[in-house]
Formats: structure tokens, sequence, C-alpha cells
């Protein structure tokens, strides 16, 4: 399971993640290309080095490490937010830069292809309302009322939420407020979901609907890539597995049966104690 090395990109060497057993990943164009990754906060706070990885269309995967592994900031590379020190990202054969995204029209599209759910639903839920919320991203589109009304109702109706249509968000409970933040994304239809954390601060219940409604995703044929330190979620979600280790680099890449009986692995990785 060592990492290898490979040519470096764009002055920092990239590294080749280990492969446990014989996983094999289909050969179908990528969603996204991830090469030589990092990414430092304030030009020296190391969050991610020399990150590699490939996310195929339709794939289930979970980025899996400890709190401050760089997870969270991988997610929002990945939808965007940030852009990496040196390194590149491909998406939808696009390279993702500050200058792409000052293009409205690519601007657009990909923020219709991909969406982000946050750890914390209380960044993401802003509107007075729980409908006004849901509302909200579908007008960005431009939409008729009819279409907006209909992909809300939809919506409330999939999350099971229709009787909190008229409730402030910030009155719910965690677990309202996550389905809230997971129907306000499903308005827009997204190809991509990057869940940050999903089942932070959920209940039993309320982890096991969220496990099924992962899984529903994916059986709709969208890409839904999952960050998570949570070893208990992470076989019923995923077909490939990531492990990024204490030093912010990708030090191991398997099936979830693989990689959950790595004990070596997940102990050095600070997700099982010794």
């Amino acid at each position: 399971m060592a990492v290898g090395r490979a040519g470096g990109h764009d002055g920092c060497s990239s590294h080749l993640v280990g492969k446990i057993g014989n996983l094999q990943i289909m050969e179908t164009p990528p969603i996204f290309d991830v090469n030589g990754l990092c990414y430092n906060y304030d030009n020296q706070i190391p969050a991610l080095e020399h990150v590699s990885l490939t996310v195929r269309r339709g794939e289930r995967l979970v980025i899996l490490g400890s709190n401050g592994s760089g997870k969270s900031t991988l997610l929002k590379i990945l939808d965007g937010l940030y852009f990496p020190n040196q390194g590149s990202v491909i998406a939808f054969g696009r390279l993702l830069t500050e200058q792409a995204f000052q293009e409205e029209a690519f601007n657009f599209e990909f923020r219709r292809r991909v969406s982000l759910v946050f750890q914390d639903s209380d960044v993401q839920l802003f509107m007075p309302s729980v409908w006004d919320e849901l509302a909200f991203a579908p007008l960005q589109l431009g939409l008729s009322q009819e279409e907006v009304k209909s992909r809300v109702e939809s919506a409330l109706r999939d999350l099971q939420i229709e009787k909190l249509r008229q409730r402030a968000p910030h009155q719910l409970s965690g677990g309202e407020k996550k389905r809230v933040a997971l129907a306000s994304v499903l308005g827009l239809s997204p190809d991509v979901w990057l869940l940050d954390e999903p089942s932070a601060g959920l209940d039993p219940l309320s982890t096991a609907w969220l496990l099924d409604f992962i899984n529903q995703q994916g059986k709709a044929g969208k890409t839904v890539i999952t960050a998570t330190h949570d070893l208990g979620i992470v076989d019923a979600i995923a077909e490939r597995v990531y492990v990024l280790g204490e030093d912010h680099q990708g030090v191991a890449e398997g099936t979830p049966h693989q990689v959950l009986a790595d004990k070596a692995l997940l102990i050095s990785s600070r997700l099982m104690r010794p």
C-alpha cells in the first residue's frame, strides 16, 4: 500500500496512490481529474499536498480522513470555491481556474451540474422560510414560476419535509436542517453531489435515512462524493474509498471492504484507536 511517485506537475510533484488488492476502475471519461494538487491557506498552512485523484461518472466515492486531513478543502476545490496553489483540477474536460469561472456560460453550467452540501447546514440556509430556501436555486436558473413550484413541491415530498414548508430554517432541528439543505440542492438536479460530513450530528434514524438518500442518487446515475471520518457509513454508501492521511496526502484507495479491513492504515490515518 505504499504511495508511489510520478513526475512533477506545475512545479508540484504528484503522488500515485497505491491501490489495495485488485480494484478496477472503469475506463470512462472522468468527471474530475486531479493532478498533483497542492493547497495552502495564507500561502503557508498546508491543507493538501500532492493529491492526485480521478472521479468517474456515476461513481459513489468516499474521501476518508481524520479531522484536519483536508477533506473539506478538497471538496471546495472540486466545487470551484478554492483554486490550487499548484497542480490542476479538470472537470468535464475543462481546467478549473478563476479565469474559467469569470466566463458566464461556464460558471452557469458548472453551478448547475455540481453542488456542495456543507457540513454545517446553517452556513447553507439563509432564506426566511423552507419554501423560499428550496425555490432560491431553481430561480437562479431562470426557470418559469410553474417549473420552480413543481421542483420545490417535488423536493419537499422526496425529502419528506412538506410540513416544514413555512418554517424558518434556523428554527429547525439538526436533522431537519440537513434535509432542507439536501432539498435545496435536489431542486437543481445536479449531476454531481459533494457532501461534507453529511452524517455529523445526526441521530441513528436520520443517518439511516441519509444513507438511503445517497444510494438513491447513485442509482439515479448521479456522481456522489462524500467526505467523512465516520467509518460506520463508508460500507453503506461507497463503491470506492480514497484515504487522506494526516500529512494531507492521499495514502491509499480501494473498495470499502479492503480499506476498512486494513487496521494499520486506519490507525496511521487517525481513523481508529491503536
